[in-house]
């Protein structure tokens, strides 16, 4: 084992820098927080819309008298409805984040 001199003092470590600027605690961003609910609300009464027009149900009478019914999908309406709901979550998890850095965020006091 090689036993080297370890540096010692002040130099060792760099000097303390200044507190850097709060950027995460405003509180604009509740307003933020808010319009991205209002928008998930819009996206989630659209994805609704179209999941509806996505099912049909088709009534058929055979000559015999006979009625059959049966269901249409349609993929495209579907699959937009489920992006849109995929979205709407996106933007519901993220009001949640800027609701709590807009309310909890805040820089530490130095202790002295």
């Amino acid at each position: 084992m090689i036993d080297l001199p370890q540096p010692t003092g002040a130099g060792l470590w760099p000097p303390e820098e200044a507190e850097p600027p709060s950027w995460l605690n405003q509180p604009w961003r509740a307003f933020v927080a808010l319009g991205e609910i209002v928008v998930a609300g819009v996206v989630v009464w659209l994805a609704f819309l179209l999941w509806v027009a996505g099912h049909i149900d088709v009534w058929i009478t055979a000559p015999d008298g006979v009625t059959l019914d049966s269901q249409r999908y349609f993929g495209g309406y579907l699959a937009g409805a489920l992006g849109l709901g995929t979205l709407a979550a996106v933007l519901v998890v993220d009001a949640i984040r800027q609701l709590l850095l807009a309310v909890r965020a805040r820089h530490r006091k130095k202790e002295s």
